[in-house]
């Protein structure tokens, strides 16, 4: 299945898998911010007000002092947990970690989760309309991994709490939980960056980038502004390219090697114009992406994930990562071949109160949202942690 062909019911993606304002809200709870004041970005100019997309797991203590804040990675949202419904294409992407007896125990934890700036998923991105009543298509601001976390800070105070728990995240997600421990070290009292360097570094850069110009070079991304385009003329070819592209980082070769192997896809001869398994896999990615995500909102928070450093106007990476106050637990996936185990060996050893913990995997940088079991079992100490006032 491709993602520019209908799908198996006959109908053609939406120019645009965002949600919008009169879709089904499902669990999303939302935050107006930066009403009084726009938020300074990183690089230049401002933006605000902003609407924030959340949800929540658990009950606040009586001092808010039991909040775990779970960032997302790129294509993640919101819904970190909880099963497909009305507003939720899919099941929460870290179900198996949320929850009564799970590592992020709802008993005892309240778990956030917000859509970061410049989703797609009810937070202000170039799917939101503007003040002019206009999708903000071409004209979104550059914004930075910084300002993602400036929002989740903004939303920190509006649901009063003045320190977290724990904050934790893998990939991009990851890079949000640095931000916060070099940032604001005094509202994190454990952090836990899992799959993410300190830095993008140039092979990351160079992989998202080659992704960003799929989508740019699809005729019909007509500049970031196609939004009002008619179902199946979005620019859904380029961001198919980007998730085939990106599915393939995101797993090992083992993986795919011992999943797929040279087999055709069933009922397919691939010598007469039909696909191998791996491709049918590829296809079906790149065609679900397009049903839930916005080819704008891939596009801006790459550029944000080629931007990352930490260490951009503190001295060097070394200088913020020795200000990080918080026990740190470093998670690193033994398989991950787009943020390989040495990135996170260094951020380990630059945190002054940090540990690494490998999760072993054959899922690859993935791994972190597939083997939860086991991730919870690694994050268990940080959490106990974070929990001791």
């Amino acid at each position: 299945m491709s993602a520019t062909t209908s799908d198996a019911d006959g109908s053609a993606p939406p120019a645009s898998g965002a949600w919008r304002p009169g879709d089904p809200p499902g669990r999303r709870r939302f935050a107006r911010l930066f009403t009084d004041a726009p938020l300074p970005l990183e690089l230049r100019g401002s933006l605000g007000p902003l609407d924030v997309a959340y949800e929540t797991w658990g009950e606040p203590d009586a001092t808010r002092s039991n909040g775990v804040l779970v960032c997302h990675a790129l294509t993640g949202d919101s819904h970190a947990a909880g099963p497909e419904q009305p507003g939720h294409p899919s099941p929460g992407w870290w179900d198996g970690l949320i929850g009564p007896g799970r590592a992020l125990d709802t008993r005892r934890f309240w778990v956030v989760c917000a859509n970061v700036l410049g989703g797609c998923q009810g937070t202000t991105g170039p799917a939101s309309l503007a003040e002019d009543g206009r999708p903000w298509g071409s004209r979104w601001p550059r914004t930075t991994v910084r300002d993602q976390a400036a929002v989740e800070v903004a939303l920190s105070d509006a649901l009063g709490v003045d320190r977290w728990a724990l904050v934790v995240g893998g990939s991009m997600g990851g890079m949000r939980v640095l931000e916060w421990a070099v940032g604001w070290p005094e509202r994190v009292r454990a952090a836990a960056p899992i799959g993410c360097g300190a830095a993008s570094s140039a092979e990351q850069i160079a992989l998202q980038t080659v992704q960003m110009e799929a989508i740019t070079g699809d005729p019909r991304w007509r500049g970031g502004d196609y939004h009002d385009a008619a179902p199946g003329e979005g620019p859904h070819h380029g961001l198919g390219v980007a998730r085939r592209l990106a599915q393939v980082t995101y797993r090992s070769e083992a993986e795919l090697a011992e999943r797929f192997g040279r087999a055709p896809q069933t009922g397919e001869d691939p010598l007469a114009d039909g696909r191998y398994a791996v491709q049918s896999y590829l296809d079906h990615h790149a065609d679900k992406l397009a049903r839930r995500f916005d080819a704008g909102t891939y596009v801006a928070l790459t550029q944000a994930m080629n931007d990352h450093d930490v260490g951009r106007g503190r001295g060097g990476v070394e200088a913020a990562l020795a200000g990080v106050a918080a026990p740190t637990l470093v998670v690193g996936i033994d398989s991950d071949r787009l943020y390989p185990l040495h990135q996170q060996r260094e951020l380990a050893e630059a945190i002054p109160d940090a540990e690494l913990a490998v999760l072993t995997s054959i899922h690859g940088h993935d791994g972190f949202l597939i083997d939860t079991d086991q991730l919870g079992d690694l994050l268990r100490p940080v959490l106990a942690a974070g929990a001791e006032p």
